[in-house]
């Protein structure tokens, strides 16, 4: 490696170890973009659609020697946490633009193992109820792998779930509110008719998705036998971006980035 190279990895590394924001739950202003997100998102231009693997721990029964066994899967990045893609088919009603973040997303099933692996395997510090709609803090690792730069991108750090009623009071969803509240920048000042809110953020999410895509969440489980489905269809459309079972199921994770 050149030590140019080595210089930024450097760079990129102090910047992630570091929290220079106080457990406020305020969103911070301080801050500017970290230092590796402009050649990580030059280099995902390169990726149709943006995939990367996602590995997480998955809690095994207490009686074996072993507590957790990896798990990884394919996902699709989603963008930035505050910054969502701009899609002209969204019908969502959305936030104003007011914040930033360096916090990474994708999308999973309240029903896929993924969902539990992040919120079971939280360490105490994460202060959250595991089996609720909101919350985690659990370990994950993202690896994308940009052919055309022949270049990896391992990041490593916690992942958060965003739910149903992410405004609300309970435990997680206010711990998630904090964690990744004191990650966002504002960019923006607030000004008399700007109205910003948790659950408008992830509804503009779930709207940034196909109709079809949007169906997958009032589909068959995750994993079910194909010929097994208790009478639920697949490729079904969602156009109603409050439709019950299907917002009951979508999650959007988030992934605070640590090192590399």
């Amino acid at each position: 490696m050149s030590t140019p190279f080595l210089g930024r990895l450097s760079t990129i590394s102090t910047h992630l170890s570091s929290n220079p924001h106080p457990a406020t739950g305020k969103m911070s202003s301080s801050a500017g973009p970290a230092p590796w997100r402009e050649p990580f998102s030059h280099h995902l231009t390169h990726l149709r659609p943006p995939i990367f693997t996602l590995a997480t721990l998955h809690p095994v029964p207490s009686h074996t020697s072993i507590t957790v066994l990896p798990r990884a899967r394919t996902c699709v990045f989603r963008g930035f946490w505050g910054t969502l893609p701009p899609n002209e088919r969204n019908p969502a009603v959305l936030n104003p633009p007011l914040f930033r973040s360096d916090l990474l997303t994708f999308t999973t099933d309240a029903r896929m193992s993924k969902t539990s692996d992040i919120l079971d395997t939280a360490g105490p510090d994460s202060q959250t109820v595991s089996g609720g709609p909101s919350g985690g803090g659990g370990p994950v690792e993202a690896v994308f792998w940009v052919d055309e730069t022949k270049t990896q991108w391992r990041v490593r750090g916690k992942a958060w779930v965003l739910g149903p009623g992410i405004d609300g009071e309970g435990e997680g969803e206010r711990k998630v509110r904090e964690v990744v509240g004191e990650r966002m920048r504002r960019v923006k000042e607030w000004e008399g008719d700007d109205d910003w809110s948790w659950e408008r953020e992830v509804e503009g999410h779930f709207g940034n998705l196909s109709p079809v895509m949007r169906g997958s969440f009032k589909g068959p489980e995750p994993g079910a036998e194909v010929d097994y489905h208790q009478g639920k269809r697949l490729g079904e459309r969602v156009d109603d971006l409050r439709d019950e079972e299907a917002r009951g199921n979508f999650r959007r994770d988030v992934m605070e980035g640590k090192g590399f």
